[in-house]
């Protein structure tokens, strides 16, 4: 019957968009839509995109990236509404997103367009990835619509944009140097330096580098039920190292360029959940991740553009426990993987409007494990997409096709079946009065998530005959904004259903070391996301912003005849929301951010003993530019978690609580 639901809703949907057609056939409005970067006041940097998007979109870039007491991507993303961040805690902490409830699996991230991946698990640490080199953080609910965008960026059910800084110069200087330093609570030692370098008119570099040290050690609150005590978080401690470096080309504005190189190493504690009285753990892990990228965009003339983009990289991570001894000592786990990707993107311009592109991606990875009875599998994918995007000025309208093959083979045991898909997506958005200040869109994608190579061949775990995830959305939203001289206003809210089925789960066997990967479970969700955004100023030197989220989700379990069946799934609040208040004056900017997640369970049965409470912290900051020796120097001051509220994101690793943050940033 819920298979007939889904259909019924889905037709429904379609039905929604056929009567937004037939309201847009009105005498067509000579005034164009306004976009919202070109009405925010001159001294705001817009945090959306246009509102003509037909995909929901959320972005943070330039300024207010600095302003949000964020040191890492994973900070940044806690503003936006439907997602939810798992965060083990501390500076250390690895940091897992899940939008919209779908699983971190399911959400594709995207370094300066082209996807970062683990074939290991299937998650990204954005932990890993510091602000500091950071121009822009943006959401796609559903996908990006830009016809340029590889056949990847269509394989996923949301995609996160993560767009590094390009070299700035002013006319006197060829080159611009900026060093900073971070400090706070927990030993943390975060100096950073980049450079900026003119090597002509043409061609630019870029290098970027970072360490981050911490020990990691923060009070806490604990309570067993009998007793309550304050203990300090050991074992969180980090030391990692960044490097980045970019060459940037353009020739006669037809051609542009890109390479780009990245390191990342460290080194960190696993401090483990806090049971039985236990707060000390001695596990560690090792990360190191290299990669090179490349992008070329050609045009030839007006209507035809190609884009090429090439990637090969290399992870390594090692995993030791000295409380597990096995037959050749501790448990020392070691994993190597590569990676080789190529796209090629074709873009043709059939009339002013009307657009076709055509993309084909072709990836390889493979892994290596010290591990006993190792699989050492290679996974290739083929990936085309045909999209075809009608663009006026009261109606988007964009259809695509994915072609998804995978093939896979193994040194031992017996490899996954190859695999063959193909999946749609419907979006559109549409201005139904004269008015361009109010848009309706939406959106339907059927997309799937393939099993890890954890989930298909880990020792002793792995199912080779698992299925892929299957998912379903559909979206429906508008879009209001309104410009009234020195204010502007942006609403935007939308309502979804999702459908996953053939979920992957974890089942135990005859012991706790001999777990089987099913595929079992079906949840759907029902959600609402709501974004207001106020922007003004006030005299000649008062500006202010003011970002208010709200998110609910009804996540439900619904595998047939399953133990939690209507219950909420782990880790999902249906209340969400922040609020961010931005202001400056003259020099000075002073900052207040509000997050706050309702009640959850941690386990799939909803009962007392897994009920987590909703939590909530408060954040200020403030910062101040002068001038030192003629160059800019900016000076910040950060206090986080202002009312010291102890709170877990993951049930058992607490986080911390007031913490402090100063910064200094010089350029010359």
């Amino acid at each position: 019957m819920r298979k007939y639901l889904k259909y019924i809703t889905i037709l429904s949907f379609s039905g929604l968009l056929l009567c937004s057609t037939l309201l847009v056939g009105q005498e067509r409005d000579t005034i164009s839509p306004i976009e919202l970067q070109e009405v925010l006041l001159s001294h705001h940097k817009n945090d959306y995109e246009s509102h003509n998007s037909p995909s929901p979109v959320q972005a943070i870039s330039g300024e207010k990236l600095e302003k949000l007491n964020t040191l890492n991507v994973a900070d940044a993303l806690r503003y936006f509404s439907g997602i939810q961040l798992k965060d083990y805690g501390g500076v250390g902490g690895i940091k897992t997103v899940n939008v919209r409830s779908m699983g971190s699996q399911h959400t594709g991230i995207f370094y300066d367009g082209i996807q970062l991946g683990n074939a290991q698990n299937g998650q990204v640490d954005l932990g890993k990835f510091s602000l500091e080199n950071m121009e822009k953080v943006s959401l796609y609910q559903g996908q990006r619509t830009a016809m340029l965008q590889s056949a990847k960026s269509y394989a996923s059910a949301n995609t996160i944009y993560l767009k590094t800084k390009t070299p700035e110069f002013s006319v006197a200087k060829n080159y611009k140097i900026s060093a900073g330093i971070r400090t706070s609570s927990f030993g943390l030692f975060n100096p950073s330096l980049s450079i900026n370098y003119k090597i002509n008119d043409a061609i630019s570099a870029r290098v970027s580098t970072e360490m981050v040290k911490a020990d990691g050690k923060y009070k806490f609150q604990y309570s067993n039920g009998v007793y309550d005590t304050t203990a300090t978080r050991n074992n969180a401690d980090i030391i990692s190292y960044r490097l980045e470096a970019s060459v940037h080309g353009k020739h006669k504005n037809r051609d542009t360029w890109k390479v780009k190189y990245y390191h990342y190493d460290s080194e960190r504690g696993l401090p483990g959940a806090i049971v039985a009285n236990r707060f000390n753990r001695p596990q560690r892990l090792w990360d190191r991740g290299d990669f090179i990228q490349a992008d070329y965009k050609h045009e030839f003339g007006d209507k035809y553009t190609i884009k090429i983009r090439g990637k090969y990289g290399e992870n390594f991570s090692r995993y030791l426990d000295p409380e597990i001894v096995t037959t050749k000592g501790l448990l020392d786990n070691k994993y190597d993987q590569q990676e080789y990707y190529l796209s090629l993107v074709h873009s043709y311009k059939i009339k002013p409007y009307w657009t076709l592109s055509f993309a084909t991606d072709f990836q390889h990875n493979a892994m290596q494990a010290n591990l006993y009875r190792f699989a050492y599998p290679k996974r290739n994918s083929l990936l085309n997409v045909l999209a075809s995007n009608l663009d006026f000025d009261w109606f988007n309208l964009q259809v695509s096709l994915l072609s998804t093959g995978i093939y896979e083979s193994v040194k031992y045991y017996e490899a996954a079946d190859d695999f063959q898909e193909y999946s749609p997506s419907l979006l559109f958005n549409v201005q139904p009065f004269a008015s361009p200040n109010f848009r309706i869109r939406g959106f339907y994608k059927n997309i799937f998530r393939m099993p890890t190579f954890n989930d298909l061949y880990y020792t002793f775990v792995g199912n080779t005959f698992l299925a892929p995830e299957y998912s379903d959305q559909i979206n429906l939203g508008f879009s209001w904004q309104k410009d009234q001289g020195n204010t502007f206003f942006n609403i935007t809210s939308d309502i979804y259903k999702i459908w996953i089925t053939d979920k992957i789960v974890a089942v135990p066997g005859t012991n706790l070391f001999r777990w089987t990967m099913l595929n079992l479970g079906e949840v759907e969700t029902n959600g609402v996301e709501t974004n207001i955004t106020n922007s003004g100023k006030i005299g000649t030197s008062f500006n202010y912003t003011a970002i208010l989220t709200y998110t609910f989700q009804e996540s439900l379990d619904v595998t047939p005849r399953g133990n939690s069946y209507g219950q909420q799934i782990p880790y999902i609040p249906k209340h969400s929301g922040s609020l961010s208040l931005m202001t400056n004056y003259k020099n000075l900017n002073l900052n207040y951010s509000f997050i706050y997640t309702g009640e959850r369970y941690s386990q799939k049965t909803n009962i007392p003993s897994n009920y987590l409470q909703p939590w909530y912290t408060h954040d200020i900051s403030t910062n101040y530019s002068l001038r030192f020796l003629k160059n800019p120097l900016k000076v910040g001051v950060e206090l986080n978690n202002v009312l010291d509220q102890q709170y877990a994101v993951i049930k058992n690793f607490p986080m911390p609580g007031r913490s402090f943050r100063v910064n200094l940033n010089y350029e010359f």
